[in-house]
C-alpha cells in the first residue's frame, strides 16, 4: 500500500492550526500528528503549510482558455487540459467550471451556444484519465436569453452537473443597475456603436419581459432534475434574496449590497464573493465591496471568479485579516465543499481524501509547492 507522511509541516485542519505531521495512505488521510518531529521516510516540509487542496465553485477560466484572444476558438482539447493543469499549479483540487446556458444567437451583440458541446469535450477527457483535478459542471442559466431552456434540457444527471446559477443580466438591475458600467462593457467587447448599444439594450428588456419568468422556473425545475445545488446570483435587494429563498436556494454568488448579503444571512444563505474584488479593494462594477462583508462577518465563501490563482492568495489574506487562518483557508476548502455537499474532501481529517497542498509564504504571498490529488502528487 502507497504511503506518503508530511512532516514538520504548518496544519491547517478545520478550526486550527498546528504543526505535525499528516500521513497518506491508498488516496485518504489515515493519521494526524502534532509536533515537529520527522519519521524516517516522511517529507520534512520545514513549517511549510499542509492544507486541503482548494475547492472552486465559480470560475470562468475554461473561456479564457477556449477564446485566449476576440475572435480566436483555440483546440478544445488543449484548451481544456492547459486550463486543468493551471488550476492543479495554483492549489485547486476540485473545480466547477461555468459554463453560460442561455444565448442570443439572433442580431448583433448577442452570443452563440457552446456550452453542450464544451462539456462533452471536457467529460471526455475526464474519461480518459486526462485530467489531474476534479471536475464538475457549473451552468451559469441566463434568463434574459432566447435558448435557455433548449440548452438546460440537453444536460442530464450524468453530465456531473454541480451548482446551476439562477442569473438575471437584463439592463437597469443587478449587477447592471449602472447601465453606464454596462455600456463601457458592451460596447468595448462587442464593438458597437451608440445606435446599436441602444438596440441591445431594448431587445434584452423586451426579451426579459417575454421569456424571463418561464426560464426562471424552468432552471429551478432543471437543477433539481440535475441533483444540482441552485444558487442566486447578484441578488442586489431583500426582495430578490426573498424570491432566493422561496426557491430553495442556499448558496448566493456575489450579492452586490450589503443589505442582499445581510438579508442571505437570515435566510441561512451563504455568501460567495469574488477573490478579485477582495484582493483589488472592490468590485470592477462599482457594487460592494468583499473586504466591507469580510469586516462584517458576511462573507463565507470566495471563489477566484476570472484569476485562478487569486483564490489561494485570498484566503490567505483573509486569514490575515481575521487573525486565523484557519477561517481563512475554510473559505477556499470547507465552506464551499459543505455548499455543495461534497462532506469526502475540503478539510484536513481521517479518512476524507488527500487532496492537500503545500504553500509556502514568499514576503507574504502564498507559493503553492505541491498539489495532490487522492493522494497522487499533481503539480
Amino acid at each position: 500500500m502507497s504511503q506518503t507522511i508530511f512532516a514538520n509541516a504548518t496544519l491547517v485542519l478545520p478550526d486550527q492550526v498546528i504543526r505535525g505531521a499528516i500521513r497518506v495512505q491508498d488516496g485518504h488521510i489515515t493519521d494526524i500528528d502534532s509536533g515537529s518531529a520527522v519519521p524516517a521516510g516522511a517529507v520534512d516540509c520545514s513549517g511549510d503549510i499542509i492544507a486541503p487542496g482548494l475547492i472552486e465553485l465559480h470560475t470562468d477560466n475554461l473561456e479564457r482558455h477556449i477564446q485566449p484572444r476576440p475572435g480566436v476558438d483555440w483546440p478544445h482539447a488543449s484548451a481544456i487540459i492547459a486550463h486543468d493543469a493551471e488550476l492543479a499549479g495554483v492549489g485547486i483540487t476540485t473545480v466547477f467550471d461555468a459554463l453560460r446556458v442561455g444565448s442570443i444567437p439572433s442580431g448583433k451583440g448577442g452570443y452563440m451556444v457552446y456550452a453542450r458541446g464544451l462539456a462533452s469535450e471536457l467529460l471526455a477527457l475526464r474519461d480518459r484519465d486526462a485530467l489531474r483535478i476534479s471536475h464538475f459542471l457549473h451552468l451559469r442559466a441566463e434568463v434574459c436569453s432566447e435558448t435557455l431552456i433548449e440548452e438546460m434540457a440537453a444536460f442530464g444527471r450524468d453530465d456531473r452537473v454541480g451548482i446551476v446559477s439562477l442569473m438575471d443580466h437584463t439592463p437597469g438591475q443587478r449587477q447592471f443597475r449602472d447601465i453606464s458600467k454596462l455600456k463601457a462593457y458592451v460596447m468595448g467587447k462587442k464593438n458597437l456603436s451608440e445606435t446599436e448599444f441602444a438596440a441591445h439594450i431594448a431587445n434584452l428588456k423586451e426579451m426579459r419581459d417575454r421569456l424571463g419568468d418561464r426560464h426562471e422556473a424552468a432552471v429551478v425545475a432543471e437543477a433539481a432534475r440535475f441533483g444540482a445545488v441552485l444558487a442566486s446570483h447578484d441578488d442586489t435587494t431583500d426582495a430578490h434574496v426573498a424570491v432566493s429563498a422561496a426557491h430553495g436556494i442556499r448558496l448566493a454568488e456575489f450579492p452586490t449590497t450589503v443589505e442582499a448579503a445581510r438579508a442571505c444571512r437570515a435566510h441561512g444563505i451563504a455568501v460567495m464573493m469574488g477573490a478579485p474584488n477582495l484582493i483589488r479593494g472592490g468590485s470592477h462594477s462599482g457594487n460592494v465591496a468583499a473586504r466591507d462583508l469580510a469586516d462584517m462577518g458576511l462573507l463565507d465563501i470566495v471563489s477566484s471568479d476570472y484569476v485562478p490563482s487569486a483564490l489561494l492568495m485570498s484566503a490567505v489574506m483573509l486569514g490575515d485579516i481575521w487573525g486565523d487562518l484557519a477561517r481563512g483557508i475554510a473559505t477556499v476548502t470547507r465552506a464551499p465543499a459543505d455548499a455543495v455537499g461534497l462532506i469526502d474532501r475540503g478539510r484536513l481529517q481521517t479518512g476524507a481524501r488527500a487532496d492537500l497542498i503545500r504553500v509556502a509564504r514568499v514576503d507574504g504571498t502564498p507559493m503553492v509547492r505541491e498539489t495532490w490529488v487522492r493522494g497522487r502528487r499533481v503539480a
